[in-house]
């Protein structure tokens, strides 16, 4: 594997042929280069091993627990008692916080006295309030090396451009997601500038959700649509974000998705959960018939069951295992 200096250099030539070539020459060598970037771990791999001191997450429901520990996905309930287990069925932030045995206080089973996770993932969050919630941590403190940074979020952007189709043209809406993403990218950089350490998670493809398959039924294009809304949205963000390989390690969650969606080992096209109930209120015992959280990909129409966490979870923690923060 080459060192990151070298990758470093072969992005620059990349990307000069890309100027060459054009946006779209840039944005596919970009992207070649980045994912090389990512699947070395920026370049290199640890020399000592990162124990980050406390985990900090920002982005939407997909990372949010609630202060009851519901999560946006389907909940566990303890056999005995009913009761919501919310160490169970963990969301993808859970995974990297276990692994360095850091706690959320929204979940926190075993009652610790003083956790280490803070919590400022929202229900509806984009990236306007990604931006609020990290300048009010700016004002009550900062990052550092010790601080491990999740950030998923976006989709929530590009359902509401999306929504606005076709009263306004595909052509603006996608020059208006590049506009978040590179807004994005921005707020991610300040926390890479800050020395925090950043494992950010790119969007999941919107168009192979349940709701793009209802969508398709309105017209057949919607969810290609959306499936190019979010792929111009996390290109924008992945070329934008600082790349120095250190500070800000890559989650390709989007792919991850995609691949299962396109060769599935379960079922991928319809929700788990009852349409009866909001996602966040739903549990094991709010399934439709015949459906599992561990086969089927989908809670609701758009956000991930423990599967779909599982699989993006295991990436993450793998990126804050081997990128050399």
């Amino acid at each position: 594997m080459k060192s990151f200096t070298a990758g470093q250099r072969g992005f620059a030539h990349l990307a000069q042929l890309g100027q060459q070539w054009g946006r779209q020459g840039l944005a596919a060598l970009s992207v070649a280069a980045l994912a090389t970037l990512s699947a070395c771990g920026g370049g290199t791999s640890q020399i000592e091993p990162f124990a980050p001191t406390r985990i900090i997450t920002f982005g939407d429901e997909s990372s949010l627990i609630k202060p009851d520990g519901r999560k946006y996905t389907v909940n566990a309930v303890n056999s005995v008692t009913g009761a919501i287990d919310c160490a169970a069925n963990p969301i993808w932030v859970q995974y990297l916080a276990n692994q360095f045995g850091l706690v959320f206080s929204e979940c926190n089973p075993s009652q610790i006295a003083v956790t280490s996770g803070l919590m400022y993932a929202t229900a509806g969050g984009n990236v306007a309030s990604f931006q609020a919630a990290l300048d009010t941590h700016f004002a009550t403190g900062g990052f550092g090396p010790k601080d491990l940074v999740t950030v998923m979020v976006g989709a929530n952007d590009i359902i509401e451009l999306y929504q606005q189709y076709p009263a306004q043209s595909q052509a603006a809406l996608l020059n208006e997601v590049r506009v978040r993403a590179r807004a994005l990218a921005a707020q991610v950089n300040r926390i890479a500038n800050a020395n925090g350490r950043v494992v950010l998670a790119t969007v999941i493809d919107q168009g192979t959700t349940p709701y793009a398959l209802e969508e398709s039924k309105l017209d057949s294009g919607r969810a290609a649509f959306l499936t190019q809304l979010t792929s111009e949205f996390n290109l924008e963000m992945r070329v934008n974000i600082r790349n120095d390989g250190r500070l800000i390690g890559l989650v390709l969650a989007d792919e991850r998705i995609q691949i299962m969606t396109k060769y599935p080992s379960g079922e991928v096209t319809k929700p788990a959960c009852l349409n009866t109930v909001s996602v966040d209120n739903c549990t094991t015992n709010t399934l439709i018939a015949d459906s599992s959280a561990s086969t089927w990909l989908w809670a609701n129409d758009r956000l991930l069951t423990f599967q779909g966490h599982d699989v993006i979870g295991q990436a993450a923690r793998r990126t804050a295992t081997t990128n050399p923060f």
